[in-house]
């Protein structure tokens, strides 16, 4: 999708379907979400079928429907092309189940992957990261689109305890599952593409587990570690862990490739931008936040009311569908002044919602930041410029903003691969938020404030 909207004639909301895929490959739905924010926060649409669902844009409302579970419940299914048919793994798929359940089984992985915890991993991450850049620096057109994809498993895939020989396959099958539509990805009919991608997974998950079950080793990665979690007083079947391992592997190839690629495509823009960070590194975190909003690569996630709700200035009906708009909600004027304008000084860029909100704020997002920022630092250390080299090709994607191919030409550094340390003469003051964590609860108002009990887990 277009991260930067255009010039256009005025939108007719009565016109829109936001279900329409070439809006999101080829079409600008920031104007449409800009008007909604506007004119009609809480939008209903009907499907021809007579389906229908609701939409709120605006950055309270899309952390209200997310941070509570009490009036929004995730056990009927979040994704909105599974709209209306109820989640065959609620209660168990960690996406599809609700606290208590939900914390049971987070809150004992969540210690290996706090910002604390992944901070001995930074090494190797860098190294990988190193190696990836590699081939971009020899003068050459480099896809960073397309080869940006493997990267989060050759980053995550040790700490998984998956093998090298099977990253390409489960990087494939990860993208069919976000993108069952995308031409790269489709195997048939859309509905056979997500068919076939969840039974590899789930099934590749489970051999994983009965192999390590009959080994009776230990090799202290994540998926072995959920081996032992307990949820209440029984610990996991293999049937719940095979798909709890399914949950932490879409997870883990999301938000990563697509905010690298889109976060470079907006420096390329924004060549100041890019003089700012490759003069003062002190500016990469920030650049990954503002990176983080500006792509917003798990664009939606859906709900289902419990009970009528009011919000948005209208009321969803008990059991009523409600899509959170994150890619709206991180360019809402009225938290992030100037929405449209990529700036890595932004203060309070770390507000930004791209990790979602509340009880399923994303497990992995301190992974997901440690390893933008060293991209991003070897990025500015080793390219002196970076251009591009040909049209990108956007996901076919509902779910995810991203794209497919983005062909880019690099320039070397010439001074010795090191970063200028002069400042750049611009102060930022990111906003205080919990280590690694989601914004701070103080930042809202009180009734759209994440269920505190579950402390983002």
């Amino acid at each position: 999708m277009r991260l930067t909207p255009g010039a256009g004639p005025d939108i007719d909301l009565d016109d829109v379907d936001l279900l329409d895929l070439d809006l999101y490959a080829s079409g600008d739905p920031h104007r449409i979400w800009d008007v909604m924010r506007a004119k009609a926060p809480l939008h209903h649409q009907t499907l021809a079928d007579g389906r229908e669902f609701w939409s709120v844009t605006r950055y309270d409302d899309v952390c209200r429907v997310l941070g509570d579970h009490r009036e929004f419940t995730s056990e009927r299914g979040t994704v909105i092309t599974h709209l209306g048919e109820d989640d065959v793994a609620a209660g168990v798929l960690l996406t599809s189940t609700d606290p208590p359940r939900h914390t049971e089984v987070r809150r004992p992985i969540a210690p290996r992957v706090t910002a604390r915890a992944v901070k001995s991993w930074e090494d190797g991450i860098r190294r990988a990261i190193v190696r990836f850049l590699e081939p971009a620096l020899d003068g050459s057109t480099f896809d960073l689109g397309e080869q940006v994809q493997r990267l989060p498993a050759i980053v995550t895939g040790p700490l998984l305890g998956i093998p090298e020989q099977d990253w390409d396959q489960l990087v494939q099958l990860t993208s069919m599952v976000m993108a069952p539509s995308d031409r790269h990805f489709k195997l048939g009919s859309e509905a056979a593409t997500l068919a076939i991608a969840h039974h590899e997974l789930v099934d590749y998950v489970t051999r994983w587990v009965k192999r390590r079950r009959s080994d009776g080793g230990e090799d202290g990665s994540l998926l072995d570690h959920l081996m032992s979690v307990r949820a209440g007083d029984s610990p996991l079947t293999d049937e719940e862990i095979a798909l709890d391992g399914y949950s932490i592997l879409l997870g883990a190839n999301i938000t990563t490739p697509y905010t690298i690629s889109g976060t470079v495509q907006a420096l390329v823009d924004n060549p100041e931008q890019y003089a700012l960070a490759a003069a003062d590194p002190s500016l990469v975190p920030n650049l990954v936040e503002e990176g983080l909003r500006w792509t917003s690569s798990a664009c939606n996630f859906m709900r289902y009311a419990v009970d009528d709700v009011e919000i948005g200035e209208g009321t969803i009906p008990a059991g009523g569908a409600v899509v959170a708009w994150i890619g709206s909600a991180n360019r809402d004027e009225s938290r992030f002044p100037d929405p449209h304008r990529f700036d890595i000084t932004r203060s309070n860029a770390k507000r930004q919602v791209a990790f979602g909100f509340g009880p399923h704020f994303c497990i992995g997002a301190p992974l997901a930041r440690m390893t933008l920022r060293v991209f991003f630092e070897e990025l500015l250390r080793r390219c002196g410029s970076i251009a591009r080299a040909g049209d990108p090709e956007h996901l076919r994607s509902i779910f995810i903003a991203g794209m497919t191919h983005f062909p880019v030409t690099v320039q070397k550094r010439r001074h010795g691969g090191g970063v200028a340390t002069a400042g750049a003469g611009v102060a930022v003051r990111p906003a205080v938020t919990p280590e690694g964590g989601c914004p701070a609860i103080a930042d809202f108002p009180p009734q759209y404030s994440p269920v505190k009990a579950d402390s983002g887990f």
